[in-house]
């Protein structure tokens, strides 16, 4: 393995049966106006519909690592961010699959960002890929929920960021806060390496002049209260398993603990008060202890 040059970036994406978002997104990554030095792309299910014809079609110089145990979001990212650091990356770009920049000048603008005002991570907003003047996943800022582009101002959003949707890390900054915990799997990965930024003291935020576009998650988030609370309610067994039960690990680790009695009012409000559903009530709570217990076994 070369190692790569002084200022080096390397793209790292994570796949799993998605071939056609996955050939989507290289195509704009690699047509940046600043392109990535390198592309990572870790393959989550290379033995049903296997990438790696995708990933050596891209322009890029790239490494293709599949992975036969499905290592998840977390594993995924960590595997890939590990290889970068190893290659010596000294700026790593983090992409899932089914999203891509929102046009070929993302990159660039988010290097002079993080130049400009010497940030240890910087993320472009992640906006709908249908509707770019709204929020791929609303943003909450106290009681407050924020669902347009026109709602967050005009150029830098200091202390918060989506991080694994076209999120731009300096390699030192890994050095501090680390990888994605594999034991999380998916659902909640990205938000234990948001806690640990913030636990760190090192300034990041959302540049407000680059966009990322997603698919919406919105619908995810249900409301109450008029509107003035939400909460996650997931439409399948599997997300609800592990939003729930990775959540509960989070609320059990420093720097988030006081929100874990707000929790247990805002979901008992929401199953009891307006899904009148008990028994998804008790599911909750049994899922957000076994998070708090560490009991990290698969769904």
């Amino acid at each position: 393995m070369t190692r790569l040059p002084a200022g080096a970036v390397v793209a790292v994406v994570v796949t799993r049966h998605r071939r056609a978002l996955l050939a989507d997104s290289l195509k704009v990554i690699a047509a940046q106006t600043r392109a990535p030095d390198h592309l990572v792309v870790v393959d989550n299910g290379p033995e049903d519909e296997p990438a790696r014809d995708v990933v050596e079609s891209c322009p890029l110089p790239t490494t293709y690592l599949p992975s036969h145990r499905n290592l998840g979001g977390a594993g995924g990212f960590a595997l890939g961010m590990l290889h970068a650091l190893a290659m010596g990356a000294d700026w790593l770009w983090l992409a899932d699959d089914d999203g891509r920049p929102a046009d070929e000048n993302v990159l660039a603008t988010l290097l002079d960002v993080a130049e400009r005002r010497g940030l240890a991570e910087v993320s472009p907003v992640v906006t709908n890929i249908d509707q770019p003047e709204k929020l791929a996943f609303p943003l909450r800022r106290g009681l407050s929920w924020k669902r347009g582009t026109d709602q967050l101002g005009t150029e830098f959003l200091p202390g918060i960021a989506s991080l694994f949707n076209g999120a731009l890390f300096r390699a030192d900054t890994l050095d501090v806060v680390g990888v994605p915990d594999y034991r999380l799997f998916f659902r909640g990965d990205e938000v234990e390496i948001h806690r640990r930024l913030v636990r760190s003291g090192l300034p990041f935020g959302t540049c407000l002049t680059a966009a990322y576009l997603h698919p919406d998650g919105s619908d995810e988030f249900k409301p109450m209260l008029g509107g003035k609370l939400h909460a996650q309610d997931p439409d399948n067994a599997v997300k609800k398993y592990y939003t729930y039960r990775n959540r509960g690990y989070l609320l059990s680790q420093p720097g988030m603990r006081k929100l874990g009695m707000l929790e247990v009012f805002r979901f008992g409000l929401y199953f009891l008060g307006t899904k009148r559903d008990p028994k998804a009530f008790l599911d909750w709570l049994r899922l957000v202890r076994k998070g708090k217990r560490e009991q990290f076994f698969r769904h």
